[in-house]
């Protein structure tokens, strides 16, 4: 019984370890950047056009479109519950290592503060070769896709949460 016991203490640590490796927040480091500037000088919430970082990638959202009611072909698709917001957005790796980039690991936000996940399945159609759907990007590479949220039809979405892995801490992006 004290095997199986120590055994099980192991097991569960190295799953921790595990969890928390390379989900490293390089967003809140103070570290200088080639113009000499300070991360903590940068502004904290980046806006649309403007490159912002999370861990081992840069997004720059591109465009937002909402009020789509439908993605994909008249044959298949995805019907909007509410509305869909279509969120372009290019993500380069700026790391050393293949990194996957993850578009359910983003979220949105509405001026209420309410936080809306996004739509995989819609995104599948939004997409013509699933650059947001658990692509690896490897260091130096970029990729441009379609972020989709489904939210309600009077929503207006206020900014964007991206992250470079399920438990970054994320970077904002202001939609307005």
């Amino acid at each position: 019984m004290r095997k199986t016991t120590t055994l099980a203490l192991i097991a569960t640590g190295l799953v921790a370890l595990g969890c928390g490796a390379g989900s490293t927040d390089e967003g809140t480091s103070s570290k200088a950047d080639a113009s000499g500037a300070k991360d903590d000088d940068k502004p904290k919430t980046a806006k649309i056009g403007q490159p912002a970082r999370d861990g081992k990638f840069e997004f720059t959202v591109k465009s937002s479109k909402c009020s789509v009611a439908k993605v994909g072909s008249d044959l298949l698709g995805a019907q909007a519950q509410g509305q869909f917001c279509l969120v372009t957005i290019n993500v380069k790796n700026i790391g050393k290592e293949s990194q996957m980039f993850d578009g359910s690991s983003q979220k949105a936000y509405a001026a209420d503060g309410t936080e809306y996940s996004a739509d995989g399945n819609a995104a599948l159609y939004a997409n013509k070769n699933a650059e947001t759907f658990l692509n690896d990007i490897n260091p130096g590479n970029q990729v441009t896709g379609v972020v989709v949220f489904d939210i309600p039809k009077k929503v207006k979405l206020a900014k964007l949460e991206l992250h470079d892995s399920p438990f970054s801490g994320g970077v904002t992006v202001s939609l307005a």
